[in-house]
């Protein structure tokens, strides 16, 4: 059986209530006049400790008044103590000192009125106040190491924070610098293949010549590498999606693909590296099969599910399943990034034709993942 932290939690503090509660019982067991009231009293304000996260400031009052009014009437040794004491310090732990050190007083005016003789008096007193003063300064020490915990940590995930978003700013920064240079050399050097081809084909057009068909694909692939290196430096030229899955999905109509969107579940807000890579995924996927599917019919569904995101982008294409398809830089950008979230990926052809993308995201991923 696997239990999470707040049970593991539960359970620890039960234990304690149950080992404190142990020892005063087996110390009263050997006081003579020990009745069960008195046992009564000594397990309310033990097992009283079980709650000390929930209720600090009640444990103390239940311990307190139990154990005092167990102390008043069976007057026995220094160890009855060991409830208060854990409830003092549990109290100071919760910044409430000010009433551990008033449980402290009243529990020590009530042990010494029990005390017979004035030696009794003043040896019991000091040791329960050392014991109380220990308990008092361990609880405040105690709160003071975990806010120190908690400033480091908050501290260590500023500074991964403040790493990712200056790693993030370079990433931008050079996908702009490949984006110019690639403008700057090869955007040039299509441009002249297309002009040229298109001179060509125009002059033998015009003379009436036949064109030659490797002419017309050399003009016909020049138009392709244009539009797909436009495309690619949109990509590189802009970070964060410009939309939701649903304007992608109206773009795809209105550039005549046939395409439905249903979402299922409680549809909420995504953390920016789940929304981006959804978006991204519809993107790619819309994006293949408006050019490989032809006149299909597609089909997107997003399903909220309470711990994950499932998508699914499928079509009705000429795809064929006994024939997968070579991974290219889309799908292997998808895979990245559904990996790089700890979800999962599956883009292959349809048994009944077609092709079918779907992913499965976790929610509630930190920022910085991606």
């Amino acid at each position: 059986m696997t239990w999470d932290q707040a049970t593991r939690r539960r359970l620890a503090d039960a234990t304690l209530a149950v080992v404190v509660g142990a020892l005063v019982m087996a110390a009263a067991a050997f006081d003579d006049g020990t009745t069960p009231a008195d046992y009564a009293l000594i397990a309310a304000g033990s097992l009283a400790l079980a709650a000390y996260r929930r209720a600090p400031r009640g444990v103390l009052a239940v311990s307190t008044a139990t154990t005092t009014a167990y102390v008043l009437h069976a007057h026995p040794g220094p160890l009855s103590a060991l409830p208060v004491l854990g409830a003092v310090h549990t109290a100071a732990r919760a910044a409430h000192r000010g009433v551990a050190a008033l449980a402290s007083a009243v529990f020590l005016a009530g042990f010494v009125a029990t005390c017979p003789t004035t030696r009794e008096i003043v040896e019991q007193t000091l040791l329960l106040m050392g014991w109380f003063l220990c308990a008092l300064v361990t609880g405040l020490a105690d709160r003071n190491w975990q806010a120190y915990l908690r400033q480091t940590e908050q501290r260590a995930m500023e500074a991964e924070r403040t790493r990712e978003e200056a790693a993030l700013r370079r990433a931008g920064e050079e996908r702009l610098r490949i984006a110019r240079d690639l403008h700057d050399s090869l955007t040039h050097s299509i441009s002249i293949v297309k002009l040229q081809a298109g001179v060509a084909v125009h002059l033998a057009r015009k003379r009436g010549e036949e064109v030659p068909p490797a002419l017309l694909a050399i003009q016909e692939a020049g138009g392709e590498a244009m539009r797909e290196l436009r495309a690619t430096l949109e990509v590189l030229r802009t970070d964060e999606p410009t939309g939701t899955p649903a304007l992608l999905v109206e773009r795809a109509r209105a550039a005549g693909l046939a395409v439905e969107l249903t979402v299922t579940g409680d549809e909420r807000p995504l953390t920016a590296t789940v929304d981006r890579a959804a978006y991204r995924i519809v993107q790619e996927a819309l994006t293949n099969a408006a050019r490989h599917a032809g006149p299909a019919k597609v089909n997107v569904q997003l399903a909220y599910d309470m711990d994950e995101l499932k998508i699914s982008v499928d079509d009705d294409g000429g795809a064929d399943s006994s024939c997968p398809p070579t991974p290219g830089i889309g799908l292997t950008g998808m895979r990245e990034r559904v990996t790089a979230l700890g979800g999962t990926l599956r883009a292959a052809p349809r048994a009944e034709g077609g092709f079918s993308v779907r992913a499965e995201l976790p929610l509630g991923i930190p920022e910085d993942v991606l």
